[in-house]
């Protein structure tokens, strides 16, 4: 079949545009520089079709190369930032993170759910507490997070139904909940009081704590959340200290959402 030929899936499925896409998504922060070879064996492409579809990137600005190794440029960045822009959400939450960070001393940060992950829309980070950077655009699995666990309560039956029988529950730490049944236990307590708090899951020493942000129709869109260093606060501490500002910030975003314009207020 010809790369350009639609596929079995239907004939809006153009094939050459998903093999491409795979090619940029082998590069990760463990794949900073892939070679032809590395490449073909991510995607499952042959050599020749990922040589092409590498070369054709480098063509438009996407990648570079120096003649063995590729990378990623910056430009794959106007990717993403064509969605973010498009977006009220990341622009009206900022101000509010900026405000409650400053009031509490401590990171906060806004994300969305993506598939299996949540993914960081907006950010303000006091203190870096984690192994790994957060940035816009960054994604955990939605399973071992607080704000994970705030958008996973909000699902409808059959859209939680559907993650909890694709998603992967790959235990992080000794306290991720790893089993469906765990997991479901804690969303039903996270929806019945309105907030989400992880103890460790994600990562030994991290606690966090996430309250839910809903659209004009009360439908749970994104989340805001807290995170502090577990050496340095109790649960019983974050949830009178934290929760109130974090909620009152919850509750500040929405407002500013409803008030947005209906063509500004997307947010994915």
């Amino acid at each position: 079949m010809d790369e350009g030929e639609v596929t079995e899936r239907g004939a809006h499925h153009v094939q050459s545009l998903e093999r491409g896409l795979a090619v940029i998504k082998a590069f990760n922060a463990d794949a900073a520089e892939l070679t032809l070879s590395d490449v073909a064996r991510s995607t499952g492409l042959t050599r020749a079709a990922a040589r092409r579809f590498l070369l054709t990137l480098v063509d438009l600005g996407y990648v570079r190369t120096d003649g063995k190794y590729f990378s990623l440029t910056a430009r794959v960045l106007e990717l993403g930032y064509s969605y973010l822009s498009s977006l009220s959400l990341p622009e009206v939450a900022q101000p509010h993170l900026e405000r409650l960070s400053a009031e509490v001393h401590e990171s906060s940060s806004v994300s969305v759910l993506e598939g299996m992950d949540i993914v960081y829309v907006a950010r303000v980070a006091v203190s870096r507490i984690m192994t790994v950077s957060i940035n816009v655009g960054t994604r955990f699995p939605a399973h071992a997070t607080s704000m994970g666990h705030v958008l996973l309560a909000g699902l409808d039956d059959a859209d939680l139904r559907d993650y909890l029988a694709g998603a992967k529950l790959d235990k992080l730490t000794a306290r991720t909940k790893s089993r469906p049944e765990e997991l479901l236990a804690e969303l039903v307590r996270v929806y019945e009081q309105g907030y989400a708090m992880v103890d460790q899951e994600l990562e030994e020493g991290l606690r966090s704590i996430a309250a839910p942000i809903r659209d004009r129709q009360g439908k749970v869109v994104a989340a805001v959340n807290l995170s502090t260093h577990a050496s340095r606060t109790t649960r019983e501490s974050v949830e009178q200290e934290l929760l109130p500002p974090l909620l009152a910030a919850a509750r500040a975003i929405e407002t500013d959402l409803a008030s947005a314009p209906p063509t500004r207020a997307r947010h994915g």
